[in-house]
């Protein structure tokens, strides 16, 4: 089933899932869970994804190639530097701890029940894609790299 390849941008599918999370939490309110500095917490997982996420469009931008993750076979350069020493989508595990400190902040077991969904979807319908270009674009290199660097961390 290749129709959701790559025509939901990750951003929609993040304001999704945090919707749902919301939702989950307003429906399911007697599994709260009591987290003493959860606003902190949250706050900071929210500004360490926000950091990675933008630590990746960073280095997408200094190699002079496209951040548009609708269009991976207009990568004009296989960048493997910075953050991408560690990881092969930082951008999306940037995604991951925004969610994770919205789930956080709404304080609700449950809500964290949308987020192997999230990580499902992304691996399907986005990460798969985005790789298969990326080999084909790039062959033995992105080959060699994804065989150092994992998909998430």
């Amino acid at each position: 089933m290749q129709t959701l390849d790559l025509k939901v941008p990750p951003v929609a599918v993040v304001l999704v899932t945090g919707a749902l999370m919301w939702l989950v939490a307003r429906t399911v309110p007697s599994l709260d869970v009591a987290c003493p500095a959860r606003q902190v917490l949250a706050a900071a997982t929210v500004a360490i994804g926000l950091v990675v996420a933008a630590m990746g469009v960073f280095s997408f931008r200094r190699a002079k190639t496209t951040v548009n993750p609708m269009k991976p076979d207009s990568s004009s350069a296989l960048v493997v530097t910075g953050i991408y020493r560690w990881t092969r989508n930082p951008m999306y595990l940037g995604f991951l701890c925004v969610l994770l400190g919205w789930g956080t902040f709404l304080s609700n077991a449950p809500a964290f029940l949308m987020l192997p969904g999230f990580i499902l979807y992304l691996n399907r319908f986005q990460i798969e894609p985005e790789e298969r270009a990326l080999t084909n674009l790039f062959g033995e290199a992105f080959l060699a790299y994804r065989t150092r660097v994992r998909k998430w961390i």
